[in-house]
C-alpha cells in the first residue's frame, strides 16, 4: 500500500471533533485514508514519499457545496453584467442554449482547477441545463481526470415560460426524460461507499423552472436509491414573491409541502429564508449551501447565517456559477462569508475559524460525509497547504497563522492531496496540462457568445 507523509507543518488545522491545532505537525496517509495526525516527531519517519510542509498551514481540503461550472464559459458577458438574478437568467439562458459536450467538459475541468488551486478538494456541480448532445456524464468523466472528489448533481428545467416559469421553452426537458436519466446515472455512477471519490445526487432546479410533480417524483426516486436531493431556494425577494404568487407559500413552505426538507436534503442561497424557515431546516437537518459571493454580486441580500447556525442548520460553503460570482476561489469565499456576515450582523457575527468550519465541516454534514471535512485517523486522505510566505501574509502569519488565511488575502493552495494523491505540487495542478485545457476553454467561450 503506497504511503505518504507530510510533516513539519507551522500548523495542523485539524477541523477534528476536539478541534485541535497542532504545532509542527503533520499527517501520515495510507492507500488514501488518513492512518495519523499529530506532532511531527510523533508520526512515522518515513514513507514512500515525504513532502516538507515547513512555513505552511495544513488543514483538511475545502468542500463546495454549490456550482455550475459550466458558466466558467459565460464570466463577464456585457448583457448579464448588471442585473439581479431573474434579469440575469434571462440574459444567460438563450447562450447557454448553445452547449455542447465539449464545452460541458472542458468548462468542467477549467472550474475544477480553480476549485483545486483554491484548497477544494470535493466539490458538487449542479447542471440543469442540457442541449443537444449534453450530459452529466461531459462533467464527471472531468472529474475523473482531474482527480476530485465529486458530487455530480442532475439538474432539470422542466416548466418554460409558456407554462408560467421564468426560462425559455426551448432548454427546458420532458419531465418523463429527467427522470428516466436521473435513474440511469445513479445507477450508473453513484457509489455510497465511504471514501467515495464520486455521488450523484438529484437536483431538480427551482420553483420557478420545475413542476410541483417534478420535485415530488425527484425526492421519491432520490430515496429510494438512498441518494441526495439539491435545489435553489429563497434566493432573492423575486423568488419569494414568486413562490407567494404561484403557491401560496414562502418558499420553506413549499420545500416542506413537497418533501424537501430533511437531513437528505440542502437548498442553495436560502438569502431570504424567514425565522419559520430558519425553525423548519433547522428541525429537520435540512442543510444550506451559502453563496456570499454570488450573493453580492446579483445583489440578492444578505443571507442569516449567523441565525441560521445559531438554530443548528447544516451550513456549507458554495462559490455557485462562475457567471455569477464570476470567480471560485473557496478558501476566498470563506473571507467573503465572514466579512458579509459582519456587515449584516456585526464585527463579532462570524469568526474566521467559524468560517473555514463552514468551509470544511461543514460543507461534509451538507453533503452527507462523515468521511471528509477533518483531518482524523481513518478520514479520507484529502490535505491541503498554505504558504506563509507571501506578502500576502506577512505579520498575519506571525500572530495567528490560521485566522489570517480569511482574514488576509487569500493565497493559493501549494500542495493539496485529495485521496492520497498528490493533484497539486508545489502550486501547479499535477493531472492536467493546465494552460492547453485554458486555451481551449476561452475558444469555446468565444464560439459560445458569438453563436447566440
Amino acid at each position: 500500500m503506497a504511503s505518504l507523509l507530510l510533516k513539519n507543518a507551522e500548523v495542523v488545522l485539524t477541523m477534528d471533533d476536539a478541534r485541535r491545532e497542532i504545532p509542527y505537525g503533520g499527517v501520515f496517509i495510507r492507500d488514501g485514508v488518513i492512518e495519523a495526525v499529530g506532532a511531527t516527531a510523533e508520526l512515522p519517519a518515513t514513507a514512500d514519499e515525504t513532502i516538507d510542509l515547513a512555513g505552511h498551514v495544513l488543514m483538511p481540503g475545502l468542500i463546495n457545496t454549490h456550482h455550475h461550472m459550466y458558466q466558467s464559459l459565460t464570466r463577464a458577458l456585457p448583457a448579464a453584467q448588471d442585473a439581479e438574478l431573474f434579469d440575469w437568467l434571462s440574459a444567460l439562458y438563450p447562450v447557454w442554449a448553445g452547449l455542447t459536450p465539449e464545452m460541458l467538459h472542458v468548462s468542467a475541468l477549467t472550474a475544477m482547477a480553480e476549485l483545486i488551486l483554491s484548497g477544494c478538494t470535493t466539490s458538487s456541480d449542479h447542471l440543469y441545463i442540457y442541449p443537444g448532445a449534453c450530459r452529466l456524464d461531459d462533467t464527471i468523466e472531468a472529474a475523473a481526470a482531474i482527480g476530485m472528489r465529486f458530487t455530480a448533481s442532475r439538474g432539470s428545467m422542466s416548466v418554460g415560460r409558456s407554462q408560467g416559469g421564468l426560462p425559455p421553452d426551448h432548454v427546458v426537458e420532458r419531465e418523463e426524460a429527467i427522470l428516466r436519466d436521473t435513474r440511469r446515472l445513479v445507477e450508473q455512477y453513484h457509489d455510497a461507499s465511504r471514501h467515495s471519490m464520486l455521488q450523484i445526487a438529484v437536483a431538480p432546479c427551482s420553483p420557478f423552472s420545475v413542476s410541483r410533480a417534478l420535485m415530488r417524483e425527484s425526492a421519491a426516486l432520490a430515496r429510494s436509491y438512498g441518494v441526495r436531493l439539491h435545489t435553489h431556494l429563497a434566493e432573492n425577494v423575486k423568488d419569494v414573491a414568486y413562490s407567494r404568487e404561484q403557491f401560496g407559500m414562502t418558499p420553506a413552505e413549499y420545500a416542506e409541502s413537497l418533501g424537501w426538507t430533511g437531513p437528505d436534503v440542502w437548498h442553495a442561497h436560502c438569502v431570504q429564508l424567514d425565522a419559520p424557515g430558519i425553525a423548519r431546516f433547522a428541525h429537520s437537518g435540512t442543510g444550506v449551501a451559502h453563496c456570499p459571493c454570488s450573493n453580492m454580486r446579483l445583489a440578492s441580500g444578505i443571507a442569516p447565517i449567523p441565525q441560521m447556525l445559531a438554530a443548528g442548520v447544516p451550513v456549507g460553503l458554495g462559490v455557485d456559477g462562475s457567471a455569477s460570482n464570476d470567480g471560485a476561489h473557496l478558501l476566498g469565499e470563506a473571507r467573503q462569508a465572514m466579512l458579509l456576515a459582519r456587515v449584516g450582523h456585526g464585527p463579532a457575527a462570524l469568526s474566521a475559524r467559524q468560517a473555514l468550519e463552514i468551509a470544511t465541516r461543514g460543507g461534509a454534514r451538507v453533503l452527507g460525509r462523515d468521511d471528509i471535512g477533518a483531518l482524523a485517523a481513518g478520514m479520507s486522505a484529502d490535505c491541503v497547504a498554505f504558504p506563509l510566505d507571501g506578502p500576502g501574509m506577512a505579520g498575519g502569519a506571525v500572530h495567528d497563522p490560521v485566522a489570517s488565511l480569511v482574514f488576509c488575502t487569500p493565497p493559493a493552495a501549494r500542495w493539496s492531496v485529495i485521496g492520497g494523491r498528490v493533484v497539486v505540487r508545489e502550486g501547479q495542478i499535477a493531472t492536467l496540462d493546465l494552460p492547453r485545457v485554458l486555451e481551449r476553454h476561452n475558444r469555446l467561450a468565444r464560439d459560445l457568445a458569438r453563436a447566440a
